[in-house]
């Protein structure tokens, strides 16, 4: 294609062949001009070609020039004897095809503006195709939508290779209609499906990207509507899939399903689970499904545990899950480096919400409160400030458990029989021992350590501590 150098000669060569292909089939041939210039070296020339292929095939789609049906091999057509408009529509489709496959490619192109143009003309071409399908349907009122458009979509915005998160943060807009949600949810479980099959090791730019794209996933808040669909729709036909919030809900959780049955990065496991309870836990058709990666998630330790824990609670209170190890797994969480690590407010403030039933059994608690005082003796003062209140809120709110630091009419120790090593509580024999340690704080060099373990010396009968 003869033009002049730089983007201003491109924009009127291209502009030209536009005009010569959509005014007449003969210049057809024009088209390979235009695809031409998709492989550009040149930023400026690849984005007028961008442009140039959206008007053209966008043109074509509302004319009809695609054609329409199970798309069969282009050498078989050409060579045979159907008609000639026949044989042109076929012909066009596989161009279509080609430009679609360049444009999912550019989704990967060093520059921004590149990638952004292009996702923005692959969702113009799937809304058209949407609006013209390019495939027959298979019974009147057939629900018809581009989906191997839209995976290509996906595909290109879960890249292996590099982060993709400002151009799924472009993304999000379109997950705001109710269509495209909904196949992008199953797009996104063929594509991890895909994407794990081909690697042995798979890229952590992969497992970032799928998250960002999963964790800005909402589901509709009502029954789907004709307003909520990209796609324009006449009407909504109660026999379609994508128009009915439960069959969004079971997307949904396939999705989140078949993503974390794979083995994560330690980073990913704990974005899932902060986000866990509130954006996915609720939104499941069978939350308690989820039972299997929380249980895999516990087992890794420290604040990974403690997330996991405030899920497989959510599932117990919530969803009648029975999981008889929660408690002993909690208490095993409580070793010196709750009090130091950057969990440690989130930690007292989920542990507070395990332990608020008052139907909890009084070994339990004891022995919560006891592991803590016994740890309190050797952290820095900051952290007392949180685990002493916290102890005290214990004895108030279970009257069983203030044996610990007053009983009347009890036998003389020569050992503290509680036993810190005991993993299970039930059998650390707290509600034996007394709360000695609180007596040794109120001793303390700082002052404020001091005050708070003789709160203890007041009457449990004022209320909690905030």
């Amino acid at each position: 294609m003869e033009r002049e150098p730089g983007a201003a000669g491109a924009r009127r060569a291209l502009g030209r062949r536009l005009e010569a292909v959509l005014a007449s089939r003969s210049e057809a041939n024009a088209v390979f001009d235009i695809l031409a210039v998709l492989q550009s070296e040149n930023q400026e020339e690849i984005q007028e070609a961008v442009r140039t292929c959206s008007r053209l095939f966008g043109a074509l789609l509302e004319r009809g020039e695609l054609f329409v049906g199970q798309l069969p091999p282009e050498e078989i057509v050409m060579t045979g004897s159907r008609g000639a408009m026949r044989k042109y529509k076929v012909w066009m489709r596989h161009r279509y095809h080609s430009c679609c496959n360049r444009l999912g490619e550019l989704l990967g192109h060093p520059s921004f503006q590149v990638k952004e143009l292009a996702l923005g003309t692959l969702m113009k071409l799937v809304q058209l195709e949407g609006v013209h399908p390019l495939e027959k349907p298979r019974w009147e009122g057939n629900y018809l939508f581009p989906q191997d458009l839209l995976k290509l979509v996906v595909g290109g915005l879960l890249s292996p290779e590099e982060a993709q998160s400002l151009l799924l943060s472009q993304f999000r807009e379109y997950l705001d209609h109710d269509d495209v949600c909904y196949h992008t949810m199953r797009a996104a479980v063929d594509t991890v499906a895909r994407v794990t099959g081909q690697h042995p090791e798979v890229p952590p730019a992969f497992w970032n990207n799928a998250f960002t794209l999963l964790s800005a996933v909402s589901l509709p808040r009502r029954e789907p509507t004709v307003s909520s669909f990209y796609v324009k729709r006449a009407e909504l036909s109660d026999t379609w899939k994508v128009a009915h919030l439960k069959e969004h809900r079971k997307a949904f959780q396939a999705m989140w399903l078949n993503f974390l049955k794979h083995k994560l990065p330690l980073s990913l496991y704990k974005k899932v689970l902060v986000i866990m309870h509130d954006a996915i836990l609720p939104q499941l058709a069978q939350p308690t499904l989820m039972i299997d990666f929380l249980t895999r998630a516990c087992d890794l330790g420290g604040a990974l545990s403690l997330l996991a824990l405030n899920g497989l609670f959510i599932l117990i209170h919530e969803h009648n899950l029975e999981y008889p190890d929660f408690y002993r797994k909690l208490y095993g969480l409580l070793d010196p480096s709750v009090f130091h690590v950057k969990y440690r407010a989130r930690f007292f403030r989920l542990a507070d919400v395990f332990l608020s039933s008052s139907h909890l059994p009084a070994y339990l608690v004891a022995a919560f409160a006891k592991r803590l005082a016994r740890l309190a003796l050797t952290a820095p003062p900051e952290a007392l400030l949180m685990v002493l209140p916290f102890i005290c809120n214990l004895l108030r709110r279970h009257p069983a458990c203030r044996v610990l630091v007053h009983r009347p009419h009890g036998p003389e120790l020569d050992a503290d029989p509680y036993d810190p090593g005991e993993e299970d509580p039930a059998q650390s024999r707290a509600l034996e021992s007394s709360l000695w340690e609180l007596q040794a704080l109120q001793r303390h060099y700082h002052p404020e350590v001091s005050k708070a373990a003789s709160v203890i010396n007041q009457a449990l009968s004022v209320p909690e501590v905030s």
